[in-house]
C-alpha cells in the first residue's frame, strides 16, 4: 500500500531504488575481479616460462604441495636432501619457491574465477526473480554461460598443471598446458569485450573478419610450435640467422621431433632424442613465423586506416616487431631469460590483439555498436 501510494506520488519504492544500485555494485565488482584475472592470468603464462627456462618445473616434485608440505619451508630437509643427492638435479631450495609461487598465484586466479562465475549467476538469478529482463545483461553483456565455461576451464587448467610435475616434465603436457593457458587468457578477454565500451567503428570493417579468424588460427598453430619448442629445450638448435647450422634445409628428423606422446629428451622406444629432430622442431617454429609475421602484418598494417580499429592496428604492428626482436635475441644471444619470458608475453599479446579485431569485426558485420 505504502508502495503504491509512492508511485501514486511519482516516488519511486525503496525496494525498486535498491535493486539498480546493488546491480550496479555487482557489475563494478565483476569487471575489477575480471580486470585482476586478466592480469593475473597474462602474469601467469609469463611466470609458466619463467618456471621452464629456469628448468623449476620440478622443483617441487610432488602435487600439489612441496614433499607434502604447504611451503618449501616445511620441506627444506627433504629439499636439501635431494639436491645434495643430485647436485645439478632439479630441486633446489630456489627452484622449489620458484614452483610454488606459481602454484599460488594459480590457485588465486582460480578462486577469482570462481568469484566472477558466482556473480555472473547471481546476477541472472537475481534479473529472473525481479522480473528485470534488463538486468539480466549484468555489465552490458557479461555471459553466466561463457563465465561458468571459464571457471571449468582453470579447473582443466590445473590438471594439467599436476600432470605437468607427475609426468615428468613430458613436452605434450607441458605445450598443452600453455596453450590451455592462452585459451583461459581469451575466455576472459571475451568477457572482457562483451562488457567494455567500445569506439565507433566503421562498417568497413567487418570485411577483416574472415582474415582476423585465419591470422588468429594461424596464430595459435605458431603458439604451439613455439611451446614445443620450449618444452623439448629446441631453442638453440639453430644458432644462425636467418639459415640454420649454415644451410637453409638442415639436416632434420621430423618423425622423432613431433612424436607427440614421449618423455623428455627421448623416442617413445626409449632412446635419446636425436639432434636433427631438435632441428626440426626449431626450423618448423621459424618457418611458421615467417607465415604469421606476414598475415597479421598486412592485416595490422591494413587495418589501422580503419576507423575504430586503429590503436588495434598499430597494437599489433608493435607487438608483431617486439616478437620479431625477442625471437632474434634468443638465437643470438644463447636464449636470455629475459628475451624468453618477454617472447612468450608478446605471444599472448598478439592474441589479445586479434581477439579485440575479431570482436569488433564481427560487430561491424552484424551491424552493431557498443
Amino acid at each position: 500500500m505504502a508502495d503504491s501510494q509512492a508511485s501514486a506520488a511519482g516516488q519511486v519504492p525503496q525496494a525498486g531504488r535498491r535493486r539498480p544500485a546493488a546491480a550496479a555494485s555487482r557489475s563494478r565488482t565483476f569487471a575489477l575481479l575480471l580486470g585482476l584475472a586478466l592480469f593475473v592470468t597474462f602474469d601467469l603464462i609469463m611466470f609458466g616460462a619463467f618456471v621452464r627456462i629456469s628448468d623449476a618445473g620440478l622443483g617441487c616434485p610432488d602435487w600439489p604441495g612441496c614433499y607434502g608440505k604447504a611451503t618449501p619451508f616445511g620441506a627444506l630437509p627433504d629439499i636439501h636432501a635431494e639436491a645434495l643427492a643430485r647436485p645439478h638435479g632439479p630441486v633446489t631450495v630456489f627452484k622449489a619457491w620458484i614452483e610454488m609461487l606459481h602454484r599460488y598465484a594459480a590457485s588465486a586466479l582460480g578462486l577469482l574465477i570462481i568469484g566472477l562465475a558466482w556473480l555472473a549467476w547471481r546476477e541472472r538469478r537475481s534479473a529472473r526473480v525481479g522480473g528485470d529482463r534488463a538486468g539480466a545483461g549484468m555489465a552490458g553483456g557479461a555471459s553466466v554461460s561463457l563465465a561458468l565455461f571459464t571457471l571449468f576451464w582453470v579447473i582443466l587448467q590445473g590438471m594439467f598443471g599436476m600432470w605437468t610435475v607427475t609426468q615428468r616434465l613430458q613436452p605434450a603436457i607441458v605445450t598443452a598446458h600453455l596453450l590451455g593457458g592462452i585459451i583461459l587468457f581469451a575466455l576472459l578477454l571475451m568477457q572482457r569485450n562483451r562488457i567494455a565500451a567500445h569506439p565507433p567503428l566503421d562498417p568497413q570493417a567487418a570485411r577483416y573478419r574472415a582474415w582476423g579468424t585465419v591470422a588468429l588460427a594461424l596464430l595459435f598453430v605458431q603458439i604451439a610450435l613455439g611451446g614445443w619448442v620450449s618444452s623439448n629445450y629446441a631453442t638453440l638448435a639453430c644458432r644462425d640467422f636467418p639459415m640454420c647450422q649454415g644451410s637453409w634445409w638442415p639436416e632434420m628428423d621430423i618423425a622423432a621431433g613431433f612424436e607427440i606422446w614421449r618423455p623428455l629428451g627421448m623416442t617413445a622406444d626409449g632412446a635419446g632424442l636425436p639432434f636433427p629432430a631438435l632441428t626440426a622442431i626449431h626450423y618448423a617454429h621459424r618457418l611458421m613465423a615467417y607465415v604469421v609475421l606476414a598475415t597479421v602484418g598486412i592485416l595490422a598494417w591494413r587495418v589501422r586506416r580503419v576507423a575504430g580499429l586503429e590503436r588495434t592496428g598499430r597494437w599489433l604492428l608493435l607487438v608483431l616487431l617486439a616478437q620479431l626482436v625477442t625471437g632474434l635475441t634468443n638465437i643470438f644471444l644463447d636464449w636470455p631469460m629475459a628475451a624468453a619470458v618477454l617472447h612468450t608475453g608478446g605471444a599472448t599479446a598478439l592474441v589479445g590483439g586479434l581477439l579485440m579485431l575479431r570482436f569488433r569485426t564481427r560487430l561491424a558485420a552484424q551491424g552493431t555498436q557498443v
